[in-house]
């Protein structure tokens, strides 16, 4: 049988594969990960494989950072030698990164099936890189896991075919429920210098839109700078915008303690007893709706809906963010709903058991 080849890029690629990978394992069929060095910087990368067992990856590509184009080109040549090393029999991507939607465009073209996990989500914002790449890359898939109801809504109306489509839950809540038991608030706060009762805020932030011009770094810096004033911030800066964001003053910031990239237990640690969370990014918005903790998303849109109807995640603008964090901060805390459905540390599983009855029949 030839192997399902899994392709993983980013920080949230190998959160989502782990459980797809180790649920492949458990049910004896043949796989390979390819990890395309897009996040190369150990903390967003090695660590992830160490803290997950995540197998270590058969072929590292080592593509590295670059613009939009000559990352996607890159990552094109290096997965198209590294499947006809591998000889796929379904390559499985994950997410919107570039890697995902290289890797799609590689299957198609050699004819591999393609199987996506978290196919549907739409910001109906053609502005966002990720937007453009999920959408093409649903196009190609063959089989496409849904994480809600909403993403399985978004694809029948886009055509795709009832038989391809599988609601399946979310994996990367099943690697969250599996490690609860690993998530220490407490080593937190000691690691950072923060007192052990002492109010925190997570900050975390990567979109173009908000790190790349100077003009919105600018504006993210002075709401951080307000909400800093009444309780002490922490930013886990991201390499893409650290420059931006230092030269709109981050570093200066009373009351905001900048940190180089965590690793996941140690991130996943400090959502847990933030009081508050500001991102904008979408994992971290389905992880604070499992922890319960309160999220403000710095967007004008979100392509996880199901993170505000059944969790604990509003949409901000950078002008009305002080205002917002000082309420919930003050006690105005959203309440969240019943989890979401099949967000329940089994879809893995389910995914594995859709990909075994597929590879058999081919």
């Amino acid at each position: 049988m030839q192997p399902l080849v899994h392709v993983v890029g980013a920080r949230p690629n190998f959160v989502k594969a782990a459980p797809v990978v180790r649920a492949l394992d458990e049910l004896g069929l043949p796989q390979r990960v390819v990890h395309t060095g897009q996040h190369y910087d150990a903390a967003l990368s090695d660590v992830f494989f160490r803290q997950l067992d995540l197998p270590k990856p058969d072929l590292d590509l080592g593509v590295g950072s670059g613009t939009h184009a000559r990352q996607t080109a890159a990552l094109l040549v290096a997965l198209e030698d590294a499947f006809d090393v591998l000889e796929p029999g379904v390559v499985v991507v994950y997410g919107d990164v570039n890697s995902t939607l290289a890797a799609a465009l590689v299957a198609t073209k050699l004819e591999v099936p393609l199987a996506h996990v978290e196919a549907g989500l739409r910001s109906f914002d053609n502005s966002m890189p990720e937007e453009i790449n999920r959408r093409v890359t649903d196009t190609l898939s063959d089989l496409l896991f849904a994480t809600s109801a909403d993403a399985v809504a978004h694809l029948a109306r886009e055509g795709v075919a009832a038989e391809r489509i599988h609601l399946v839950g979310n994996p990367m809540i099943d690697t969250l429920l599996a490690n609860l038991d690993r998530f220490a608030p407490r080593e937190f706060r000691a690691g950072a210098g923060l007192g052990a009762e002492e109010p925190y805020v997570v900050v975390t932030m990567h979109r173009p839109a908000n790190v790349d011009g100077a003009g919105s770094a600018r504006a993210l810096v002075e709401a951080l700078t307000a909400v800093a004033t009444s309780t002490r911030v922490v930013f886990p800066v991201h390499p893409r915008g650290r420059a931006t964001l230092t030269e709109a003053g981050l570093d200066a910031v009373e009351g905001l303690l900048v940190l180089e990239p965590l690793g996941y237990v140690e991130f996943i640690s400090a959502l847990r007893g933030a009081a508050l969370v500001i991102t904008d990014s979408g994992g971290v918005q389905e992880e604070t709706t499992i922890l319960g903790v309160p999220c403000l998303t710095v967007r004008p849109n979100t392509e996880r809906p199901i993170t505000i109807t059944h969790g604990t995640n509003a949409l901000v603008t950078p002008r009305d963010l002080p205002a917002r964090a000082l309420s919930i901060l003050s006690g105005a805390r959203p309440v969240g709903t019943a989890r979401p459905p099949l967000w329940d540390g089994s879809a893995g599983p389910r995914i594995a058991a859709v990909l075994d009855g597929f590879v058999t029949a081919l």
